[in-house]
C-alpha cells in the first residue's frame, strides 16, 4: 500500500521527514494489518487512507507531547494491533520498546509484524494483563513513557498505566472529544496514583471531523503498592472523586 498521504501530512502536522526506509516499513505495516484483518478482528478501520491518518498519523502525533531520547523505556499499554508504539518505534528506532497486550490473537500478530519489520530482537511483547504487569517487578515503576490509545476511561487507565510509569516520567493517553471531562473524573485517581495532569493538547488531523486530545500526565509521586488493584477492578470500580 503506498503512503504518500502519511509522508505530506505528518510533514505538516509534525515536521517529521520519513525517510524511504520509513515509507517502505510503514507500507508493509499497513499491508500486513489489512492482511490479517481479513481473518483476525485487529481493527474496524481498513479503508487504506484512513489506516494512514487514523492508525499511523495518530499515533506519530505522541511527539507532540512528549521528546522521545535514546535509551528511553517506552511501554504501550493495550497494544492492540501496535498503535501508538510500533509507528513511533519506526520513527524513532533508539527507543526500547515494549507492547503490552492482553489478548492473544492480537499478540500473535505483534510478533508477526514485527517480524516482518525486522524488530522481533529490539522490541518487546508482553502477553498479560496491565494489573498484573504493574505488580511485576520488572515492569514496575520502569518506564520513562507509558502510553494507551483506546483502552479505557481516565479514572480506570491511571490505574494501568502510572504503576508502570518511573518518578519523573509521563505517560500519555490518546483521548478523543471528552478529554477534558475524562481527566475532571479521574482527578482523585491520579492523586492517589501519583500522577498530575501536565497538559492536555488538542490534535487536529486531517479528514478527521472530531478533534482527538493527548493528555499528558507526569509521575510525581511512587504510586501506593496496592495499585494496581487484582485484573479487572480498575474497570469495575474505578478510583472516582
Amino acid at each position: 500500500m503506498k503512503i504518500d498521504q502519511l509522508v505530506k501530512r505528518s510533514q505538516d502536522l509534525l515536521g517529521l521527514n520519513l525517510s524511504r526506509d520509513m515509507q517502505r516499513a510503514f507500507s508493509l505495516y499497513a499491508d500486513e494489518l489489512l492482511a490479517w484483518n481479513a481473518h483476525t478482528n485487529l481493527t474496524a478501520i481498513t479503508d487504506p487512507e484512513a489506516v494512514e491518518t487514523r492508525h499511523f498519523l495518530d499515533s506519530l502525533s505522541v511527539l507532540l507531547a512528549v521528546p522521545f531520547t535514546p535509551g528511553q523505556r517506552v511501554i504501550d499499554v493495550g497494544s492492540g494491533a501496535g498503535f501508538p508504539g510500533l509507528p513511533l518505534r519506526l520513527v524513532y528506532p533508539y527507543i526500547k520498546l515494549t507492547l503490552l497486550e492482553a489478548t492473544a490473537k492480537k499478540t500473535a500478530f505483534l510478533h508477526h509484524i514485527t517480524e516482518h519489520l525486522n524488530l522481533n530482537n529490539t522490541v518487546q511483547i508482553l502477553n498479560v494483563r496491565a494489573e498484573d504487569a504493574g505488580q511485576d517487578p520488572v515492569h514496575r515503576e520502569q518506564y520513562d513513557i507509558v502510553l494507551a490509545r483506546a483502552v479505557a476511561q481516565m479514572p480506570a487507565l491511571s490505574e494501568y498505566l502510572l504503576p508502570l510509569c518511573n518518578v519523573g516520567g509521563r505517560c500519555v493517553a490518546l483521548k478523543g472529544e471528552n478529554a477534558a471531562a475524562e481527566v475532571q473524573q479521574a482527578e482523585s485517581a491520579l492523586k492517589i496514583l501519583g500522577g498530575h495532569v501536565e497538559k492536555v493538547i488538542p490534535v487536529e488531523l486531517p479528514t478527521v471531523a472530531e478533534t482527538h486530545h493527548l493528555v499528558v500526565v507526569e509521575k510525581v509521586a511512587a504510586t501506593p503498592p496496592q495499585y494496581p488493584r487484582r485484573p479487572g477492578m480498575p474497570t469495575k470500580r474505578p478510583l472516582q472523586n
